[in-house]
């Protein structure tokens, strides 16, 4: 008798194949049926199609019509099977003629071995829920009741029903495109740990596999589980079957404070969403950056000699702190465009703190401005009870306003006069010293003495200083990068280049840099910008000017102006950065891809690339590209993800000292 068919109801078979087909079944003319003595049954149809159901589930199942998957006859036939036994059926469901309908039978996917796990999915995918496993994972566990029948597990990237008691070829999920029958194994394990820790509950949500509790992880493995799903798969094969993983994850390092992580798999959450929607910001260089970066996270506090954890993890960082009557002074304003999103961030000097706070305001321009949302546009948009001018140059003191940990800053609105803004002369000069830049060269070796961006603290304006100007030595344009250079002198005579280029979210930014360098606006006192170190020299991104007693944002600068400027000759790329970003982008296709999908010339492209990294004296990271080849050649499981986080880092860690 086989039990299996006969406890399939019609909902069940709906699942397992889809309504419509089921409803089809049901109108073809039922088939002669015979059965083996192994159990499989045999349909033998009019007109010539035959259907067998061996014992193992729908997907063994056998039709000579050729169609793909189980047919109509397939489910024909378990329809007649259950026909030709109804009696069985009415006595297995009812036995009882009156009474309550009862309890179904006391079983538990948790008591499935592993050893039919294996044979039910094959060891490469065991394997992959092992990796699942010791990452950690949480589920919600229903067990059968009179109404379902059917235990089931929730998990963050699909929910599995044992349809059939004792019988994986009956498990069904519903798992989204991306996920595979992996979560059958992971459904059993989150059933055995119910079956422990809450034994009899109808409903339980448990926590499976992690090093929760150890003591010794770094309290990541879920994000880098999460990192390894998409190095294998890559951003171009996952689909939108991710993002209850991403959530689950995202709760799991919120709860347990650990900032800079969890800005980490928000940013990589925001560019494999950009990919999905085709959005102009995609970059695979960042996709890559930010797996990099979560596994050297957790490299940095596992390793014998330990970073500090709260510097790498933030895990000292409060999400928020209200900040109470807090005077901040507009050091300027930054526009970008995102597609035809436009974002606006204003950096504030907060005196009490020594420290630049971001705040942040989005449009998109579409809906809320078309083509006119540019930056002298938006100077005139209402933003935290005034325009966007007067907080990019002004001076602002509030008791509304509150700090996150990465230090953006937002402004409540909702109470009268909590927030005034005042026009600001540009006296940076007043600020703290740890903000205002005199010495250019002790500016570049507090450059030098940062933390590598991989581990550092994901704090906004971490660089953004203010530079007094002694003068301004020489200006150049480039007009083929629509890029404005331009010297200028601290009092001891140490250079730096302020640099700036165009771009249409912010038309009016080079002409109105030019006009302040060359005089037209005053006397010009500091400027101020994000600094940086290229080629050994210090580099300042300006985001606003002090000139003439008034403050000048670039970017907020209608077009126009037109003043004359030298141009600058061609300068050839620096052949060992060429090399490295050529290098860098090469791995990030692997994230794009998945170690899973790459070309058959990938591997010849990383030999090449190793070769020009040897040729340039950069031998051990040619090492590091060259064993990521070795081990991709083999496999692309474990050793393929760890050699090409470890190649990733060190082209990241080279072009930032570079």
């Amino acid at each position: 008798m086989r039990t299996d068919l006969l406890g399939l109801t019609t909902d069940s078979l709906a699942a397992l194949t889809n309504r419509g087909l089921v409803k089809r079944a049901g109108k073809e003319a039922a088939p002669d049926l015979r059965t083996d003595a192994d159990g499989t049954v045999h349909g033998d149809f009019a007109g010539g199609p035959t259907a067998s159901l061996p014992p193992g589930g729908l997907d063994a199942a056998r039709c000579t019509c050729g169609a793909t998957g189980v047919c109509r006859h397939v489910v024909g036939v378990v329809l007649a099977y259950q026909h030709q036994h109804a009696a069985t059926v009415e006595t297995v469901e009812h036995p009882q003629a009156e009474g309550p309908v009862p309890e179904p039978p006391a079983w538990s996917p948790g008591q499935v071995s592993d050893d039919e796990l294996t044979a039910r999915i094959g060891a490469r995918l065991m394997a992959a829920a092992r990796r699942t496993e010791r990452v950690g994972y949480t589920a919600r566990v229903r067990r059968a009741t009179a109404a379902d029948p059917a235990p089931q597990v929730e998990l963050p990237t699909a929910t599995v029903r044992f349809l059939i008691p004792g019988d994986l070829g009956f498990a069904h999920t519903d798992a989204a495109a991306g996920s595979r029958d992996d979560v059958i194994a992971l459904a059993v394990w989150a059933f055995r740990v119910a079956d422990e820790l809450h034994p009899g509950t109808p409903e339980a949500r448990v926590d499976v596999g992690g090093a929760a509790g150890t003591g010794t992880g770094s309290g990541l493995e879920r994000a880098l589980g999460l990192a390894g799903t998409v190095l294998r798969d890559g951003a171009a094969h996952l689909g939108q079957g991710l993002a209850a993983t991403i959530a689950d994850v995202q709760r799991h390092l919120d709860a347990a404070g650990s900032r800079w992580p969890l800005l980490a798999v928000g940013d990589l959450a925001e560019q494999l969403a950009a990919y999905r929607d085709r959005g102009a910001h995609y970059r695979p260089e960042l996709l890559a950056s930010h797996l990099a970066e979560l596994h050297a996270r957790h490299r940095a506090v596992t390793r014998p000699d330990a970073t500090l954890r709260s510097s790498v993890l933030g895990t000292a960082e409060a999400a928020e702190t209200p900040l109470r009557r807090a005077r901040l002074e507009s050091l300027g304003c930054r526009i970008r465009s995102l597609g035809d999103r436009r974002i606006a961030e204003v950096y504030l000097a907060h005196g009490d703190s020594a420290m630049v706070l971001v705040l942040r305001r989005e449009w998109d321009g579409e809906r809320d401005g078309g083509d006119d949302c540019d930056g002298a546009a938006l100077a005139r948009r209402r933003v935290a009870g005034s325009t966007l001018a007067a907080l990019a140059t002004g001076n602002l003191v509030t008791e509304s306003a509150v700090r996150s940990a990465s230090r953006t800053v937002r402004l409540a609105t909702g109470r009268i006069a909590r927030t005034t803004v005042s026009p600001s002369r540009g006296d940076w000069g007043e600020l703290s010293p740890s903000l205002v830049v005199t010495d250019l060269a002790a500016l570049g070796r507090e450059l030098d003495a940062l933390t590598l961006r991989p581990i550092r603290p994901r704090v906004e304006a971490e660089r953004v200083r203010v530079v007094a100007v002694s003068q301004v030595v020489a200006m150049t344009y480039a007009a083929g990068d629509q890029r404005l250079d331009a010297l200028i002198a601290d009092q001891a005579g140490n250079i730096a280049t302020v640099t700036a280029t165009h771009t249409g979210a912010a038309p009016g930014r080079l002409d109105s840099l030019a006009a302040v360098l060359t005089g037209e606006e005053g006397e010009l006192r500091f400027v101020s910008g994000v600094a940086g170190r290229t080629a050994g020299g210090v580099v300042i991104d300006p985001i606003g000017l002090a000139a003439g007693g008034r403050v000048v944002v670039p970017d907020l600068q209608p077009a126009g102006g037109g003043g004359r400027l030298a141009a600058a000759e061609d300068v050839r790329p620096d052949p060992l950065t060429a090399v490295l970003i050529d290098a860098r982008g090469l791995l990030a296709e692997a994230a794009h891809h998945g170690l899973s999908h790459l070309p058959p010339t990938y591997d010849a492209r990383l030999g090449a690339a190793a070769r020009r990294l040897t040729a340039l004296g950069l031998h051990r990271i040619a090492q590091a590209v060259t064993a990521f080849a070795a081990a991709r050649s083999q496999d692309s499981g474990e050793a393929a993800e760890r050699t090409w986080v470890d190649a990733y880092l060190r082209l990241e860690v080279a072009l930032e000292l570079a």
